[in-house]
């Protein structure tokens, strides 16, 4: 949770490194990705349970999802997909909604370097935007996945 706004915030750490690249979410995109987090199985499909099992059932698979771009404020993303067919679909999406899939489907999030780039010279803000300076120690104000509310 971001301390100053208690907005939620998805951390996307670099594998190979130390970068670090926080979005703020809404509170239902948190919740979905922190009950996949925690491998909790809700009674009945949520939003991004339906839309992983619509693409399984036309024979698709969800390869990787990219955070594309981020502009006045605001991340954007893409699904990479593979049609039943080999043809590549690539569908445009929020970032928090290509995360929740992403974890569904088992597949890697990447982020383009412009993004990082972009995301360190960004004053923070709202919902889905970037933080205000790279150096900030963002995992310690923020907690654990199982302190989001649910």
């Amino acid at each position: 949770m971001d301390p100053s706004s208690s907005t939620p915030i998805i951390i996307l750490k670099d594998v190979n490194s130390e970068t670090m690249l926080p979005i703020w979410v809404g509170a239902f995109e948190a919740n979905a990705i922190a009950l996949e987090i925690e491998k909790i199985s809700p009674q009945r499909p949520m939003t991004h349970d339906l839309l992983r099992n619509i693409i399984l059932e036309m024979g698709a698979s969800v390869e990787r999802v990219i955070v594309t771009d981020l502009r006045d404020n605001t991340f954007f993303a893409v699904i990479v997909m593979r049609g039943h067919n080999g043809d590549a679909i690539m569908i445009d999406a929020r970032p928090s909604d290509a995360i929740a899939l992403a974890l569904r489907a088992d597949c890697p999030i990447f982020v383009n370097e412009e993004v990082i780039r972009a995301s360190r010279n960004t004053v923070s803000g709202g919902e889905e935007e970037a933080t205000s300076s790279a150096d900030e120690e963002w995992p310690d104000v923020i907690g654990e996945a199982g302190d989001l509310p649910m």
